[in-house]
């Protein structure tokens, strides 16, 4: 009696511990899928994330290429010259000193504006000055002057420091195949540009001294200058330019000590 016990007792604790390690299975088994579920969510999310990112990082570089990023985000003394950028040809302006402009034509930023052209078309950002810049922004360190009205802008440069990260010539800056370029599509050159001011009675294209940056005459951000008028008292100011003297007194004028 007592061993028929012991056999019942061993095979009930038997079914006992198969019936637990069937429940195991099944529970681990009804585990599974819900495993999976995760693991069909991690695509999902990594998907989403890249393309938020994606979108984000498409709408940052559009507004990069805007005027107005220059003055909201980088520079915070561009204000003068996005404002020389906003204004209207054949209307009076100021300059990015603050100085009044007859007409606002004189200045090439407005007139690129109607245009269509943005400021990095012609500033095109290299990498190098991109990081220069952007630790200029976070310690707030800009090489600029203060004019009388207490507003803080950049300092003049010239055509050459402008196009020095591109290690391109100054006058590349403008005479290029994709801005001024002749009927064809290439490059306007030197001699391009003579011939087509031949018929001036003093050409202001030819080097008779030397070399001359286009920006000695054509500037985008204030009245457009006669260099030539330096040496020459004659030579005519075009409506809303100013003579060689008048541009040399803007600065000091517009800047305080």
């Amino acid at each position: 009696m007592s061993e028929n016990n012991t056999i019942e007792e061993n095979v009930s604790a038997g079914e006992t511990a198969g019936e637990q390690q069937a429940a195991g299975v099944a529970a681990a088994g009804a585990g599974t899928p819900s495993a999976k579920r995760k693991n069909r969510k991690v695509p999902v999310i990594i998907g989403v994330v890249a393309a938020v990112v994606v979108v984000a990082g498409a709408g940052f570089m559009v507004w990069h290429d805007q005027p107005s990023f220059c003055n909201a985000i980088c520079h915070t003394p561009m204000d003068g010259y996005l404002t020389t950028y906003e204004a209207t040809p054949g209307e009076s302006a100021t300059d990015k000193w603050g100085n009044e402009v007859a007409d606002a034509s004189s200045m090439l930023a407005p007139v690129h504006a109607q245009e269509g052209i943005t400021c990095v078309q012609c500033h095109v950002p290299q990498m190098s000055e991109q990081v220069t810049e952007g630790i200029g922004w976070l310690t707030g360190s800009y090489e600029v002057v203060q004019t009388t009205d207490e507003r803080f802008v950049p300092e003049e440069k010239a055509l050459s420091d402008l196009t020095a990260a591109r290690g391109i010539a100054s006058e590349a800056f403008c005479l290029n195949s994709g801005c001024h370029a002749n009927d064809d599509g290439s490059a306007m050159t030197r001699d391009d540009l003579i011939e087509k001011t031949s018929y001036m009675k003093r050409n202001p294209h030819v080097e008779e001294h030397g070399e001359v940056d286009c920006n000695e005459c054509h500037k985008a951000h204030r009245a457009s200058t006669v260099y030539c008028s330096k040496c020459h008292s004659d030579a005519t100011i075009p409506d809303g330019w100013v003579s060689y003297k008048e541009a040399e007194a803007l600065e000091p004028a517009a800047v305080s000590e």
